[in-house]
C-alpha cells in the first residue's frame, strides 16, 4: 500500500524562518483563456523537501547532480516522539530508539524516519521548537551510512518564533553542524514530513527532487510503500 508523507504546496504555507514565502496562483483560467495554467513561486526548501549537500556546504554537490535512485529508501521508522520542545536527540537515545542498543540497522537500510511528533504543530510557531539531532548523533548516521527524514524543518535548531515560550539551552548549537555531519557525505535528509502514524517499521520512501539545475535542495512528494499485512 501507498501513504503520501508529503505537505500539500499552497499559498502562505510554512516556511523556514527567512525563506522565500510560497504563492501559487491561477495564470491563465478555463473562463477567461479556455485552459488553465498556474504560477508557483517557491523557495527551495518548501514544504516537503531534500536537501543536496549544496544546501550548507560551499563545495558540495547539487540536487541535478545526484543519481535519481538515491531517492528511493529502503526506510526505518524510529519512534522518539517522549521529547521536549528543543531537546536534543543524542547517540544514546537515537540508538536506544532503534531497537537494542547496540546500533545494529539490519540490513539495507539507507534512511531512518524519526517520528518527533512535532507534524501535529505544523502552521504554529511551536513548529519551531522541535528537538534536534547533535553533532554526535548526526555522526553516529553517517557511520553507518544512513540518512534521515523528519517531521520537522531539519535536523538542527530552529530560532524560536514570537509565540514560542521555550527558551534555547546554552548549549544548543549554532549553525547547521548535524546537517554537515550528514551532507558531507551525500547522505539525504528528507525534512517536513507528515502522516507518519502507524508506519510500520520497514518500508519503501520514494522522494524524487525536481531536477533543478544547481539546486540545493527540492520540493519532493514524499511516499511510502509497504506491503499490506
Amino acid at each position: 500500500m501507498f501513504r503520501d508523507l508529503s505537505r500539500p504546496i499552497e499559498t502562505g504555507m510554512p516556511t523556514y524562518p527567512g525563506d522565500p514565502e510560497v504563492t501559487l496562483a491561477p495564470d491563465a483560467t478555463h473562463e477567461a483563456d479556455g485552459y488553465a495554467t498556474g504560477e508557483l513561486r517557491t523557495g527551495t526548501h518548501a514544504g516537503t523537501h531534500v536537501d543536496a549537500p549544496r544546501h550548507t556546504l560551499s563545495d558540495g554537490t547539487t540536487i541535478d547532480e545526484a543519481d535519481p535512485g538515491r531517492f528511493a529508501f529502503d526506510a526505518r521508522f524510529v519512534d522518539l516522539r517522549a521529547l521536549a520542545p528543543r531537546e536534543a536527540i543524542g547517540t544514546e537515545a537515537l540508538s536506544g530508539a532503534v531497537g537494542d542498543g547496540s546500533g545494529t540497522l539490519g540490513d539495507a537500510v539507507d534512511l531512518l524516519v524519526l517520528r518527533t511528533g512535532w507534524a501535529a504543530r505544523w502552521g504554529t510557531d511551536r513548529y519551531r521548537d522541535h528537538p534536534y539531532l547533535t553533532e554526535a548523533a548526526a555522526a553516529w548516521c553517517r557511520d553507518r551510512g544512513v540518512g534521515v527524514g523528519l517531521d520537522t524543518f531539519g535536523p538542527d535548531p530552529t530560532a524560536s518564533g514570537s509565540g514560542s515560550d521555550v527558551t534555547a539551552a546554552s548549549d544548543e548549537p549554532d549553525g547547521t553542524p548535524a546537517h554537515d555531519a550528514l551532507l558531507s557525505d551525500s547522505l539525504p535528509i528528507v525534512e517536513n514530513l507528515c502522516g507518519l502514524d502507524d508506519l510500520p517499521t520497514r518500508f519503501r520512501l520514494y522522494a524524487f527532487p525536481l531536477r533543478l539545475r544547481g539546486g540545493d535542495g527540492s520540493p519532493v512528494r514524499a511516499v511510502a510503500e509497504w506491503e499490506r499485512g
